[in-house]
């Protein structure tokens, strides 16, 4: 089959959209792809059209697609969606028991599955790596590929190890694929894969919605806030679909929750700090469109395939114009007028400056956290982290960089176990350099003020917002649709 019939017969769709055939056939023919496409473009086809392609044997396992997606619950909405059309796929992560994850590296050796989606980190394990070494690896999906770069917005220490990981599995054809990088980002996507301009063609299809109206509401405190949100929330109570609002902090979220109850709108909130169950009650609430309203931080949205979306307000500003425009390509994508509205308080950059200074430990932090857990192990797991940040700042509680460094720790591979309640950690590797580096960490904290600075541009500018967005992301600008 070719590739508009493979289409039709496994996802039902008459034709390609955009620049998709053309990117597939790029990949077939062995070609390295880089990716740009706003979010619900149909990135994911770019990819799963090719494995599907690829011709069976009779005498030895089928040809496997390896999928890196940073996110648990985004890899595994779209190995069920695979699955429900008859699909041979499968992901592999820390959600899983140990006898599962067994049971899909058997699988994996045994020559089953066609797309196999994991973190980046799964390439830590041995078995996996060993597993696949027996397969045959035509081609290399990097999903989310953003994380790759120490420029994104979004950045995951093992996506740096992608060159090597790519020559592991056979330095097969790869496409990188993501909604949000800059012109920066998207050079520094294709130096960590270990190749070079030549060898790779971008493929950006641009980020104009037309069908979006992006505006910009100046607020004074809660009270104006709330208007705005229950004034959007009535524009379009008459109309069918749904609307998000984002929040940064979650005190925030409840506290406007209940602002909104005693007006008695109806509405869901998504949070992080929610169970895992609840989490997916409130998602399949609003995806089924029962309560078409959530209130949300920005850990609701991978993965929300909803084209109904008719507003996405932003009640709090958020930390950089990619995360901000990552969140509004959720809206229409159905392709009907649908509202961004992020309404700006002064005030709340304070929030957004704390944040950055959160995530930005530096390297004395890392070296004296370090130490607490190959020092102090026994008072850290009585204690827990009240106990560590005591030791670290003083009892400052609102100071989350312990945490934010803890994840870090994780992520180079120099400690494993979780810091809930219980703390059960081990030190399983040496401090990393790059956490050592103050000079790197420096710069870090630098390029995501940069960031923050260049949203406040964009809330302050008083030409066209869309060719700000475009000037930003590099790309050229045909006037307002």
């Amino acid at each position: 089959m070719n590739a508009l019939e493979t289409l039709q017969k496994w996802f039902g769709f008459a034709s390609f959209r955009g620049q998709q055939a053309e990117i597939i056939d790029r990949v077939n023919n062995g070609g390295h792809a880089l990716v740009i496409m706003p979010t619900g473009g149909g990135k994911s086809l770019c990819y799963q059209i090719p494995a599907l392609m690829v011709e069976e044997s009779t005498d030895r396992p089928a040809p496997l697609t390896l999928v890196l997606s940073p996110l648990i619950a985004l890899m595994q909405d779209q190995v069920d969606a695979l699955r429900r059309r008859g699909i041979d796929a499968t992901f592999i992560n820390s959600s899983l028991s140990r006898e599962e994850r067994e049971k899909r590296y058997a699988g994996i050796v045994e020559g089953r599955y066609r797309l196999l989606y994991v973190t980046p980190e799964r390439f830590r394990k041995p078995e996996f790596v060993e597993g696949l070494a027996r397969r045959d690896i035509r081609l290399l999906a990097v999903d989310e590929a953003h994380c790759i770069s120490e420029w994104g917005h979004d950045f995951r220490p093992d996506y740096t190890r992608l060159r090597e990981f790519r020559e592991v599995v056979g330095n097969p054809t790869t496409i990188a694929l993501t909604a949000t990088a800059t012109p920066d980002v998207q050079g520094d996507i294709i130096r960590q894969l270990g190749l070079t301009e030549d060898e790779v063609q971008r493929f950006h299809e641009g980020i104009d919605r037309p069908n979006l109206t992006i505006d910009v509401v100046d607020v004074w405190e809660e009270d104006e806030k709330l208007e705005q949100i229950i004034k959007t929330v009535r524009k379009h109570a008459q109309n069918p679909g749904s609307g998000i609002v984002y929040f940064t902090l979650i005190r925030t979220l409840d506290r406007f929750s209940n602002l909104l109850g005693k007006k008695r709108i109806p509405h869901v909130c998504y949070h992080g700090k929610l169970e895992r169950r609840e989490r997916r009650w409130i998602q399949d609430e609003f995806m089924s469109g029962k309560c078409p309203l959530v209130l949300a931080t920005n850990a609701f949205g991978m993965g929300i395939d909803k084209e109904d979306i008719r507003f996405v307000m932003h009640a709090e500003v958020p930390g950089s114009m990619e995360s901000w425009y990552q969140e509004i390509g959720r809206a229409g994508r159905d392709g009907l007028p649908s509202d961004c509205i992020l309404l700006y308080e002064e005030a709340d950059l304070t929030t957004q400056m704390e944040f950055l200074r959160w995530s930005n430990p530096d390297a004395d932090l890392y070296q004296r956290i370090y130490d607490l857990l190959v020092h102090d192990k026994e008072q850290v797991d009585a204690f827990g982290l009240e106990w560590m940040r005591e030791k670290l700042h003083a009892r400052q509680r609102h100071d989350h960089r312990l945490e934010t460094a803890l994840s870090m720790l994780e992520r180079f591979g120099a400690i494993e176990g979780t810091w809930g309640d219980p703390v059960e950690l081990e030190v399983t590797g040496p401090l990393p350099s790059e956490l050592q580096d103050a000079e790197r960490l420096q710069a870090k904290l630098q390029r995501d003020q940069e960031k923050l600075l260049a949203l406040v541009r964009f809330i302050q500018h008083d030409g066209d917002r869309k060719q700000f967005i475009h000037e930003y992301f590099g790309l050229p600008y045909h006037g307002m649709v």
